[in-house]
């Protein structure tokens, strides 16, 4: 607008309204974009517990056998308590009892032995072994695993296992009772229930399910029921313990006097910590070509008279060529070895095998025509 010469701009800048709207949805998928990423954080990252916990993923968790097992459609239940036990309980259902050590009250392993429906005790103690399982009683401890040699369609359906050091059970009294793996795998029935102990819970947990076919032992015991109740205490479960940690039973004020002592400690640290500077590039002192270093080994060899040593490193490098070509892992068999060269390059099986696997040299002369033939074999199968 003019005014006798004097201009005046009628120009009005943008609104915080018109601001937002212009922002607004770069501000909405940075959000998406965070919230998701929180997300997938809190989804994968890992899950450390005690032993056979079932949301621990350490190596003697079980949370990945209970993953598998909801894969299959089973309601597995995980109980905290005696009494999530007892509410989730019913005639159709299977309840697994493992870190029994920690099922110290009697009334606790009564009120667990009135439940319905069958049970699988994982390694049980004396105690809980005498309330629960009462038809058992420990042979000894030993180390076992292989074929089942039982009738139990679970073990014969799941074949070789490893248990690793586990307990065995032989029967109470006139028990008919059913013993696999020697004894470490055991059932019965008492007429209301199906017991089922086995004496070790190595081959359950996350590790231990890569072992032979410890995954489907695994399943076939804890997959019988449509419901599954998995009990595995992290602490004592009784009125005398309480359940009471470490910081229970400290003094509130000494708390504070701890949490002053972390801050300060924190603050030290950061004041008198190393400022660490860009890196800096330094060349190595020495240079070593590999030559030197072959004829470094070979003046040691020689010195020595170690002509065993120096023809079974020449060997075992041209296996670890050869091998690869051949389509054969590191621990093939000599005469598989030795086949497999004769048919790709020709020649006598016999001869192959004597200079791929046969005695030490007896002479320098004899090494070195060893190591000429040995380069022949890795030439030719290189090219065949």
């Amino acid at each position: 607008m003019s005014d006798g010469g004097l201009t005046v701009s009628s120009a009005v800048g943008p609104t915080v309204v018109q601001r937002w709207r212009a922002i607004r949805w770069v501000a909405l998928g940075v959000i998406v974009i965070a919230a998701a990423s929180v997300l997938t954080t809190v989804l994968t990252s890992p899950r450390p517990g005690g032993p056979m916990e079932p949301g621990s993923t350490s190596p003697d968790g079980a949370r990945a056998l209970l993953s598998l097992l909801r894969d299959q459609g089973i309601d597995v239940v995980e109980a905290g308590s005696i009494s999530d036990v007892e509410r989730a309980a019913r005639p159709d259902a299977l309840l697994v009892l493992a870190e029994t050590h920690y099922l110290s009250d009697d009334d606790g392993l009564q009120r667990l032995a009135a439940v319905p429906g069958d049970r699988l005790l994982v390694d049980p103690v004396a105690r809980a072994r005498k309330v629960l399982a009462p038809g058992i009683r420990v042979a000894l401890s030993s180390t076992l695993g292989g074929d089942p040699d039982c009738d139990m369609p679970e073990a014969n359906r799941a074949g070789d296992v490893q248990f690793g050091v586990t307990s065995t059970y032989e029967a109470e009294g006139d028990t008919e009772l059913t013993r696999c793996y020697g004894g470490a795998l055991v059932r019965y029935s008492d007429g209301e229930h199906t017991v089922t102990v086995v004496g070790s819970a190595d081959f359950m947990t996350n590790a231990g399910l890569l072992k032979e076919g410890n995954a489907a032992l695994a399943m076939n015991l804890t997959g019988t029921r449509p419901r599954l109740i998995w009990y595995a205490p992290q602490q004592f479960q009784t009125e005398t313990h309480g359940g009471s940690s470490l910081t229970d039973l400290i003094p509130d004020r000494a708390k504070w006097v701890v949490w002053q002592l972390c801050v300060a400690v924190i603050l030290v640290a950061l004041w008198r910590g190393r400022r660490v500077g860009p890196l800096v590039a330094e060349d190595l002192p020495v240079v070593v070509r590999a030559s030197e270093t072959v004829e470094g080994r070979g003046r040691l060899y020689r010195s020595r008279r170690a002509r065993d040593r120096a023809a079974e490193a020449l060997r075992t490098a041209t296996l670890h060529r050869v091998l690869p070509r051949l389509g054969l892992g590191p621990n093939a068999e000599p005469s598989a070895v030795t086949q497999a060269v004769a048919q790709r390059i020709g020649g006598d099986p016999n001869v192959l095998g004597h200079l791929l696997f046969g005695a030490p040299p007896e002479s320098d002369a004899d090494l070195v025509n060893l190591a000429n033939q040995l380069d022949d074999i890795e030439r030719q199968v290189a090219l065949s």
